[in-house]
This record gives structure tokens, sequence and C-alpha cells, in this order.
């Protein structure tokens, strides 16, 4: 018995067989580790084929510095790199990431469907030229909706330094909805990344052959430690994952009035006059306005911070989305103290 369970294991190390849909090394061992299949020759492991037919979703904690140590494999080619990232959650250490690679990097920003169309796309691009971060170019696009697709291909092909293009970036991004998207446009390939909008989705890297002059190849996704997707449940976190336009919601506050989104942040009005809080976040979410503070104690048992604004500043809440605040005035924000704020 223990010589068949010997010869077994070598036969599943000499495989070698990946996930199709994640990249983890496939297994029929054990159900309780990652990677498992009912049977080697399926081309996918039980937590993707339960995601992509059920819905269901196995969390996989692992380290940043497991993703990072392949990322930092990914800066020793010379090869052109795709970094996504969610127009409504840019990544407050954009610099430090890119000062990672010492590829060529295009900045895609996705999403641009749920994102307000009164936000015109070439403002958001130069703010991000103003931040002195240098990428190739900075090309704004929807994977879902198929938004300047065909133009990112081009600039691809017009970038690459060979064969393999490298596509990066946090979880949540929309990475592999990318990726299957290109699949679907310009290749006869098969193959379909999973999609979900939780984290840990993809665990290693997978490489997908568009054609015979592009082969792209997913990485895991970083980890945000600081979004509060980390924080709550898996309802919440598709509640709060905007899948529509988002329909910018506005509230006149006075002093001393809040406002409430969901149980998951509260924002004291405490000083100031009559201000105007325009809150862009999922249309899935609820927000309460309370006209008076003293009233009622709801969600102050959270991590408490004081930001003394000044003219038309936003609030970013990592992960959920941003507030924007018309005049100068002082809040208390009441929030998770594992969630960070810009």
């Amino acid at each position: 018995m223990k010589k068949e369970v010997c010869l077994r294991e070598v036969n599943i190390m000499d495989s070698e067989k990946r996930c199709s849909g994640c990249g983890v090394l496939l297994q029929d061992q054990n159900i309780l580790q990652e990677g498992y299949t009912t049977s080697l020759e399926n081309d996918i492991c039980q937590r993707c084929f339960r995601m992509k037919n059920y819905g269901e979703y196995q969390v996989v904690t692992k380290s940043n510095e497991e993703y990072l140590k392949i990322l930092r494999s990914v800066s020793e080619t010379k090869d052109l790199v795709l970094y996504i990232t969610d127009l409504l959650n840019l990544e407050k250490d954009l610099d430090e990431i890119r000062s990672m690679f010492n590829n060529k990097m295009i900045l895609i920003l996705n999403k641009k469907d749920v994102f307000p169309k009164s936000v015109k796309e070439e403002k958001l691009i130069k703010y991000l030229e103003n931040k002195g971060v240098h990428f190739e170019e900075i090309i704004v696009i929807s994977a879902i909706k198929n938004y300047n697709i065909d133009y990112l291909l081009k600039r691809i092909k017009f970038h690459q330094t060979s064969k393999n293009v490298y596509v990066v970036g946090h979880t949540n991004a929309g990475k592999s909805s990318l990726i299957n998207k290109l699949i679907k446009n310009y290749s006869d390939n098969t193959q379909e990344l999973t999609m979900s909008p939780l984290p840990s989705t993809t665990l290693n890297t997978v490489k997908i052959e568009i054609n015979e002059h592009l082969t792209l190849i997913d990485t895991p996704g970083l980890v945000d430690n600081g979004s509060i997707l980390n924080q709550v449940d898996q309802k919440m976190v598709k509640k709060i994952s905007a899948r529509k336009e988002i329909k910018p919601r506005t509230y006149q506050l006075r002093k001393n009035q809040s406002i409430i989104i969901e149980d998951l942040v509260r924002i004291d009005y405490v000083e100031g006059e009559k201000n105007s809080f325009t809150l862009f976040i999922s249309n899935d979410l609820k927000v309460r306005r309370l006209l008076n503070l003293f009233n009622n104690d709801e969600l102050k048992d959270k991590n408490k911070i004081t930001y003394n604004l000044k003219y038309d500043e936003d609030l970013v809440v990592s992960g959920l989305g941003f507030v924007k605040i018309v005049d100068k005035g002082t809040i208390n924000i009441y929030i998770d103290k594992d969630v960070d704020l810009i």
C-alpha cells in the first residue's frame, strides 16, 4: 500500500499540471489543500470549478510576500508589463509598485463602465501624469463593455519587447476579466481564467496564448491589506463591487449632521458651514443621513479619525470608493482600524 502511494506521488510531481483557471499545481490526494481535483485529467481545480459553476468561493490565505516573489521574477525579464488598476480604487502606493519593475509598463485604468460619465477620462489621465510616475502610456478601458480594447491591443503590439506580456495588479482590479476579453476577441484559445470579486482568485502565474505573436501571463493579484473588502463577508463584497454605472449621491450637511454607509462607515460633520458631500460608491450600498449626530451612537465603537478639510478635497476609503467634499470643514470618521483612508 505504501509503495502505491509513493508511486502515485511521483506521478503527480512528474505531471506538473496546473489549473488553467488560477495557476495552482493540480493534485488529487488532499481535498483540503489547494489545487485539489477529482482527476488529474481535469484542467481546473475543484475550487475554480465550484466558483465558475456554483458561485461558491473558498478562501485561500496567502501572504503578499509570496506574490511579491513572483512579481520580482517578472522584473528580471525585459518583457512588457500591463499594470491594471480599478478607477474607483487607485492605489496610493502606485509609485512603489512602479519602482518594483525595470520593465516597460502600460498603466490600464479599468472599469470605466461603472465610473460616472460626468468624470472625464482626460482629467484622470492628466491627474496621474502629474503624479510623476513614469509609464509608457495610461489607457482607460472597460473590460466588461469592450471599451478601448482594440486600441489597447495596438499599443501592446507597439510596446512589447517579446512575445510574452505580463499582467499585474491588485485583487479585484479586473485582470482576469481583461484577459478573458482579449481571448474572446482575438484568439481561438478556449481557455478561460476564473473570475471573482473576492481576493486571491489567481494563485500562481497562468500563461494564455492569444496568437503566435502574443502570450499573456496572468499573475496573482496583490492583496491590499488596507482595503475594506478584507473586513467584510462575501455578501457585502459583492454589494461593494459596483456592476453598473455609479450614480453619485449628494447630501447637503450642516454642522452636527452625519452620513452612515451600511454598517461600514460613519462620517460626522462636526465643524463648518453648510457643505456638500457627494458619494461615489456602489449603487447597491444603503446610505442614511442623521440630522443630529448627538442622538445616535451607531458605529462609534469603530476607530475614529479626524480630518480638517480644505476646499474641494476627496476622502478615499480603500476598496469602497470616495467622497467629494466641496467646502472646508472638520469631519470625524468612524471605520474599522485596518481600513486605509486617503
